[in-house]
């Protein structure tokens, strides 16, 4: 995107500006890296597991998932506001039974359990965990 002197780029929306795009899609229509202009709902994937529409139960603000990006296979969502709270899932894409959920409950204080079986405190140290269980 360039800005309108073309002189240099725009800079994309700060996650929690962009707009919810509930414009239905499918599993093979999620991008593999994140959008720049919108959030993509959960409620318009047309295969959205219960987990996954209830992710942002409890939080403050739009309870609704926003769709992130696929991470070594994994389908990655966030629920809540980008510093907490929030939920972030890993959702298997071919079995929605399988998932992972990370818990951004104050600044820097949550953690999840990851593919590793392991209680992940960091948010990094969990999307490690996705990394070396990947689904591709």
């Amino acid at each position: 995107m360039r800005s309108s002197e073309g002189s240099r780029p725009d800079r994309a929306l700060p996650s929690d500006e962009r707009p919810f795009d509930y414009t239905p899609i499918s599993l093979s229509e999620l991008p593999e890296t994140p959008t720049r202009d919108r959030n993509i709902s959960a409620r318009a994937w047309d295969e959205a597991p219960p987990v996954l529409l209830g992710l942002g139960e409890n939080l403050e603000g739009r309870p609704d998932a926003a769709f992130k990006r696929r991470i070594f296979g994994w389908l990655l969502w966030r629920a809540g506001p980008t510093r907490g709270p929030c939920r972030y899932l890993a959702l298997n894409p071919t079995d929605s039974t399988i998932f992972y959920i990370f818990e951004v409950r104050a600044e820097h204080a949550g953690g999840g359990k990851g593919p590793d079986g392991e209680w992940h405190s960091r948010f990094r140290a969990w999307k490690e965990a996705l990394r070396a269980a990947p689904l591709v």
